[in-house]
């Protein structure tokens, strides 16, 4: 008689990343629940910090690169990586590679860590084929396209795919919905004033659509129309694309800050 099968599930390093960690750990743990009813083993290293782009984006090569081996090595034994950010993801995919080109020890474990790097909602339906969630709401929604996700990843149809299925969801596209919000991360430190006027012009076309609720799959692009959207009075309820699909909307919706003009 043959001993049973033992089926291995895929082990998946989730990068929660910092923003997720300290602002919003609800998408943290919507991000797992998703991973898990994918029929993965999820796997969250305790001693993960940055992915280094803050540094990397002002021009410091030298601690993105000390960054960027501790991220390595914690992670590179999964089988995948999985970030609930397009702009994390896209940070780990496309711009560590470029930091180790040429590096005889680094450059191919680099390679080989950064081919298993997945943003959230594209490891879902690219790599998990999962074309449906069990998952509820109420109400309509309109969904932002962060530029990291959709011009480094390609990521627009997917969310939308995933969305289509939760009963009960209508999706009101925005006007311009894969137009910058202008937060850019530090670039909305540097140059405020645009970064003001940018996300101003987006909350206008958010508003336009009538949604309920606006949703995006970074928490930088999050916060930022949250910030803009509440100095604006307006009441559009904000979350990450990660907390509706897995039916996770009972806390509150994302603040923004309401300091800025």
């Amino acid at each position: 008689m043959n001993a049973p099968t033992t089926v291995t599930k895929p082990r998946v390093g989730l990068f929660a990343t910092c923003l997720v960690d300290l602002f919003r750990p609800s998408v943290g743990f919507a991000a797992a629940k998703l991973i898990e009813q994918a029929g993965c083993e999820v796997h969250v290293p305790m001693a993960q910090t940055c992915c280094g782009q803050p540094a990397y984006n002002t021009g410091d090569k030298a601690d993105t690169r000390a960054i960027a081996e501790q991220v390595i090595e914690l992670f590179e034994g999964f089988d995948y990586v999985v970030a609930p950010s397009g702009s994390c993801a896209g940070m780990l995919k496309k711009h560590y590679p470029e930091l180790f080109a040429g590096d005889v020890k680094w450059e191919e474990r680099c390679r080989r860590f950064s081919n298993k790097v997945h943003e959230l909602v594209s490891f879902l339906t690219d790599v998990m084929f999962i074309s449906n969630v069990e998952a509820k709401l109420d109400g309509s929604v309109t969904y932002h396209d962060s530029c990291s996700g959709l011009r480094e990843l390609g990521i627009q149809k997917q969310p939308r795919k995933l969305l289509s299925s939760v009963e009960g969801l209508e999706l009101k596209e925005m006007a311009g919905s894969d137009v910058c919000c202008g937060f850019g991360g530090t670039f909305c430190v540097k140059y405020s004033d645009i970064s003001n006027t940018i996300v101003e012009k987006k909350t206008t076309a958010i508003t336009d659509t009538g949604a309920d609720m606006l949703l995006a799959g970074d928490m930088g692009c999050l916060m930022n129309m949250a910030g803009k959207l509440k100095r604006e009075g307006k009441t559009i309820a904000v979350r990450h694309v990660a907390e509706v699909l897995a039916g996770m909307t009972d806390n509150a919706p994302i603040a923004g800050s309401g300091k800025r003009g």
